[in-house]
């Protein structure tokens, strides 16, 4: 999963000043709490996610994940991402489950990233503009707070 995320990046990592940029999962960063001297941002996407316990599969068009990002003075950037999690409304003893974004969605993703990385490292001024994500399944009725971690953790309301 990762290597998606970071063929991604280097392949946008020509936008970063030739600076070298790693990624890495990190389900304990948490919102608002990024380390001294780095930055936060918070977008959302479409995402599939399957039950381990009964295998119901779902869409969710409405996927946080949380980037922490920082560049030291030796002009390595470090990228550390959480990707919130949601569960089976079936289940009564349901687990969290990992999203699994579409590979068009995780390049919008790192797209916004390396945008918002290039504003709060860089200092660019690069105006507003966002590629949207792609959908592509079905959803079946409304967003369900109860069953997603973001909004467990207060993130939902935060993401742009």
């Amino acid at each position: 999963m990762i290597s998606l995320w970071d063929s991604s990046l280097q392949e946008k990592a020509s936008e970063l000043h030739d600076d070298t940029w790693s990624i890495e999962m990190n389900g304990t960063i948490e919102e608002n709490r990024p380390a001294r001297g780095w930055h936060q941002y918070i977008s959302g996407s479409f995402a599939q996610f399957r039950c381990s316990l009964c295998r119901k599969g779902w869409g969710s068009k409405r996927v946080q994940v949380l980037f922490h990002f920082h560049l030291n003075r030796s002009n390595q950037g470090t990228i550390k991402v959480r990707r919130f999690k949601q569960k089976c409304r079936r289940c009564t003893e349901a687990q969290w489950e990992d999203p699994n974004f579409p590979v068009e969605n995780i390049d919008v993703l790192v797209e916004r990233l390396v945008k918002n990385i290039r504003v709060k490292c860089y200092r660019e001024d690069l105006g507003q503009s966002n590629r949207s994500s792609v959908f592509n399944g079905k959803v079946n009725g409304p967003h369900e707070s109860a069953h997603c971690e973001a909004c467990h953790k207060g993130v939902c309301s935060q993401a742009n």
